[in-house]
């Protein structure tokens, strides 16, 4: 999934696979809870983000740290995704943002539609899949790419969608959020895209899957 300069988030969620490896360049938030994930990584976050109700021990001096009352509008995530913004950076890698509580993990795709919406780029890995959200544009997939991949409308309506190269193509659809439609197509061994002309789909593919340029 390595495509550009990014920022690493680590919640306080569960963690598959094996752990990522940013480069010297990305910048890496630990927030809250996910704090405890890094440190068993090898990896030193740049900033730490959170009301520390998940840590159940002071955390070591020589961090960057953020902290952020207990009772408060923003989730953690948020706090953490709205520093690296702030940061300038605007693709977004993020562990540990499922599992464990369910309306965490939905709050997180929330987080991964507003990025998109925001013209940035959130992957949220979970197990086996990655969940992402484009607005108003689109994604492609190699020929090497097989498995499932299901589109969802966030938006209320999202009009002008296509999917090529798979195996149940949509030309000049139109989505709902109430219904559906788009779930479990299936790759093609052909190159593939997905792109929609107005409104916001959240995506759904294999984690070991690496996008191409469009």
């Amino acid at each position: 999934m390595r495509k550009k300069v990014a920022c690493y988030i680590f919640g306080a969620g569960e963690f598959h696979g094996p752990p990522p490896t940013p480069a010297p360049a990305d910048f890496v938030i630990a927030a809250d809870g996910g704090f405890v994930y890094a440190e068993q990584c090898g990896i030193v976050p740049d900033l730490i983000v959170g009301d520390f109700d998940s840590l159940s021990e002071p955390l070591s001096d020589g961090f960057g740290t953020v902290f952020l009352p207990q009772e408060k509008d923003d989730t953690d995530m948020v706090a953490a995704l709205r520093e690296g913004w702030q940061r300038g950076f605007r693709t977004f890698y993020i562990y540990g943002g499922t599992g464990g509580r369910l309306d965490h993990t939905l709050a997180n795709i929330q987080c991964v539609a507003d990025l998109a919406h925001r013209g940035g780029r959130g992957y949220l890995f979970d197990r086996d899949i990655v969940i992402t959200a484009i607005r108003n544009s689109s994604v492609a997939f190699p020929s090497s790419a097989k498995g499932t991949v299901s589109v969802f409308a966030y938006s209320e309506t999202v009009t002008g969608v296509y999917e090529r190269g798979l195996k149940y193509p949509l030309f000049d659809a139109t989505l709902v959020n109430t219904y559906p439609l788009g779930i479990s197509n299936e790759f093609t061994d052909v190159p593939s895209s997905i792109s929609v002309q107005d409104g916001t789909l959240i995506i759904i593919f294999p984690r070991n899957i690496q996008e191409v340029e469009v």
